[in-house]
């Protein structure tokens, strides 16, 4: 009764609302328009669609070039517009990372060489021997903290030393140029390849209208792009790549002697990248596959290891090879500047807390010591304002250098006070210079006391102000051919088809003619083969920046890999046995061996019974560097196209799967136990008359074969080029 009683109320209670309020009838109801008085963002819709660009107080400017002292000068402070423009930018986001989002870091011990006080005063190199610690955070750059590792793109290589004299950073890629040539123009650049802002669209890709609306828009993209578009956009690893500081720097000595440089780190595991396809996969199957390989690589002892170079230039030699030094879109071809190592780094620990260590370092290019100087490149320029701004972005305030992970291992002495997580507690209440209550401390630390800072004596600046970029910026096409010729035939192709791949998902016709124009000033071969896969007329040749020259330690694919260790390998086995051939024991064996040889095989089969890693359901040719077919597992038909090769508990046909997509990214693959492969293995690429594939009975010969097929890492006749 209590509950009829309630319904009956509840029925009253809505006639009397029904009758009381015309919004209760659907039939009075009517829907909002957009932009309608009732909709909260009506007021703050902002339509660009016509007027010149403003500030954000509606005075009208030009905001494409910062002001500098002289055509190639130092940017200036007063420059209100790049401040106020970059300063916007670098607290869009929060408290995520703007650009390089996405990363892993470990830390290392840097080891110097020699005494390179003949070159800078820099004390971490000041010794042979000397060890100074580091951190190394890599990166992704364009996808957010969620994005996947295998995402083409330039790759952040940050690494902070933690000197007897501060910290000093090498904010740097993985690619030795950069898109733009003024930091102004650096909001740009990210807002261009950053997702659609109406529906986050897509994520951690390039493959879209304003993406290739700005590259097109701003040829001093091309360069750093065809990098991206090679091999550097998906290394095999973080380990497997080089790191470049970008900009050109000084070094200076104690008496003053200034000489600009380049900062280059060279990986001793060699470098090595994946094949697209293969990536697009990996993304999919293991989106941390180069956290997870970096984190395990350590674990296991196997901590990865470059070199520390310099490319070293007098300062009067800056415009002597027919570009500008200061253009962070060019790089100083070996030839002109050969490497000179100054020592080794080794990471060697992981971090105990992601959080704590590796998202909270926050780097800086104005991180410098003694012995290290800024040049009067523009976008360095430009960054070294940009980093701090960003980092107080990040922290909420000006102490983020008292976390833990950016703390100098040297104490602090200066009157910076209180603000926002403020960690210190300062006993000198005389936080004033000059004063004489506190004895005159602390001191001002110069060139000749206290081993202080010091700019190079050689530094100047005259010229009127400028908002513009030097005529000697403006070759934006003869090194962007030059990286293009050095690469190989196979390593052209897949520029090629990276590009081709980018440019079929654009929906404007008059970006893609865009690009056409601009690859044809590179090269009229290259406009052809991409308009050909766009269905487009390709233009006639404009040869103004065409030439044949080549420079060294640009190509991937002619060199090999000087060691194997901790590269993968994919034993392909079976639970089933058949013919008397256990492919368990053949894969215990195997795995035996090439652990011998500082692999990491994993044995592979239907379940996870003793002696198998991994299952077939939850195993990809994406997750090893090789992979080898077992006699006994193709001896029980685990690889036919029939019956006998499906099972429930994988998906259909993985085992072959693996096998022939292996073949197809290039790997190097075996047959473990006997030389004549099943007919649909044979078929799918395990063909032992074909290059990079062994077959062999014998467990040495098998070894050998696979290690040499390693060090070459991608067979890359396999992949097919472009008529002549």
């Amino acid at each position: 009764m209590g509950r009829a009683l309630t319904s009956a109320a509840f029925l009253g209670l809505l006639a009397l609302a029904s009758a009381g309020c015309p919004f209760a009838d659907p039939s009075a109801l009517r829907s909002r328009q957009e932009g309608s008085i009732d909709s909260p963002v009506t007021g703050a819709m902002v339509d660009d669609s016509t007027g010149y660009f403003t500030d954000d107080v509606g005075g009208q400017i030009q905001e494409q070039d910062s002001l500098r002292a002289g055509d190639r000068g130092p940017t200036l402070l007063e420059d209100f517009i790049f401040r106020q423009k970059i300063t916007h930018f670098d607290h869009e986001r929060v408290p995520e990372r703007a650009v390089h989002a996405r990363g892993a870091g470990a830390h290392g011990t840097f080891t110097s060489y020699g005494d390179w006080s003949n070159i800078t005063a820099a004390s971490f190199l000041g010794s042979a021997g000397k060890e100074t610690p580091v951190f190394v955070r890599f990166s992704t750059v364009a996808g957010s903290r969620g994005s996947a590792d295998t995402a083409r793109d330039v790759h952040g290589f940050a690494t902070r030393f933690y000197t007897d004299e501060g910290n000093f950073d090498i904010v740097g890629n993985n690619i030795p140029v950069f898109f733009i040539q003024d930091a102004i123009r650096f909001p740009d650049l990210i807002h261009s390849v950053k997702p659609r802002p109406d529906s986050e669209i897509p994520q951690a890709a390039t493959a879209h209208d304003s993406a290739w609306d700005f590259f097109s828009q701003q040829p001093s993209t091309l360069h750093t792009l065809f990098w991206a578009m090679a091999g550097f956009g998906i290394p095999r690893s973080f380990r497997h790549m080089d790191g470049f500081g970008v900009h050109t720097f000084r070094l200076v000595t104690d008496d003053g002697t200034s000489k600009f440089v380049k900062w280059h780190w060279k990986t001793k595991q060699g470098r090595a990248s994946l094949y697209w396809e293969e990536a697009q996969i990996l993304a999919g199957k293991n989106a941390d596959a180069h956290r997870q390989d970096l984190f395990n690589a350590i674990a296991n002892g196997n901590g990865p290891e470059w070199e520390l170079a310099v490319q070293i230039v007098d300062e009067d030699k800056a415009l002597a090879f027919g570009f500008d030094l200061l253009d962070p879109t060019k790089i100083i071809p070996e030839e002109y500047a050969p490497l000179q190592k100054l020592g080794v780094m080794k990471l060697h620990t992981n971090p105990t807390n992601y959080f704590a260590e590796t998202e909270q370092i926050m780097f800086q290019p104005a991180h410098i010591v003694r012995g290290v100087d800024f040049t009067e490149d523009p976008l360095l320029q430009g960054r070294i304002f940009s980093y701090l701004d960003t980092q107080i972005n990040r922290h909420g305030g000006p102490n983020f250098e008292q976390l833990p992970i950016n703390r100098p291992v040297v104490p602090i002495h200066n009157n910076n006070r209180d603000g926002a997580g403020q960690n210190l507690v300062h006993k000198n209440i005389i936080h004033y210079s000059p004063n004489t209550l506190n004895g005159g401390y602390p001191q001002q630390a110069t060139q000749q006391n206290g081993r202080g800072y010091f700019n190079a004596p050689s530094r100047s600046t005259t010229g009127r102000l400028v908002r513009g970029l030097s005529s000697t910026f403006d070759d934006h096409w003869s090194q962007t051919r030059l990286f293009y010729n050095s690469l190989t035939p196979v390593e052209q192709q897949f520029l090629i088809n990276a590009v081709r791949f980018e440019t079929s998902h654009l929906e404007s016709a008059s970006v893609k003619q865009n690009v056409l124009t601009q690859l044809n000033r590179v090269s009229n071969d290259i406009a052809v083969r991409v308009a050909t896969a766009l269905g487009m007329d390709a233009p006639a040749p404009e040869d103004t920046y065409y030439h044949d020259n080549t420079t060294m330690g640009i190509s991937i694919t002619n060199e090999t890999l000087p060691s194997v260790a901790t590269l993968t390998v994919g034993i392909l086995a079976t639970t089933s046995s058949g013919n008397g051939t256990s492919a368990l024991d053949q894969a215990a064996s195997l795995k035996e061996r090439l652990t011998a040889e500082g692999l990491i095989p994993t044995v592979v089969a239907e379940s996870l019974v003793s002696g198998v890693d991994k299952t077939y359901s939850s195993a990809d040719a994406t997750d090893f560097d090789a992979v080898v077919v077992t006699s006994g597992a193709d001896a029980v038909g685990l690889f036919a196209l029939t019956a006998s090769g499906l099972s429930p508990l994988y998906p259909p046909l993985r085992p072959l799967q693996i096998a022939n997509s292996a073949f197809l990214f290039g790997k190097p693959v075996a047959y473990f136990g006997g030389s004549t492969p099943s007919d649909t293995l044979t078929a799918g690429g395990m063909d032992p008359q074909a290059d990079g594939v062994y077959a062999s009975a014998d467990i040495e010969a098998l070894a050998t074969g696979l290690v040499d097929g390693l060090k070459t890492f991608k067979f890359t006749g396999r992949y097919p080029l472009d008529a002549a």
